[in-house]
């Protein structure tokens, strides 16, 4: 859940409710938004 709280901004409150199945979904497009923005990025190749 604290993935998902760090990513998405949403409190205790807010994830509560949800099913397990939810939240797994949530933390999966949390870790994926994580590496995409944390993903190096390639430098232009020297010729």
């Amino acid at each position: 859940m604290a993935d998902i709280a760090m990513v998405f901004h949403w409190g205790p409150a807010e994830m509560a409710p949800m099913p397990l199945e939810e939240l797994m979904d949530w933390r999966e497009r949390a870790r994926q938004r994580v590496e995409q923005t944390n993903r190096p990025q390639r430098s232009p190749q020297r010729r």
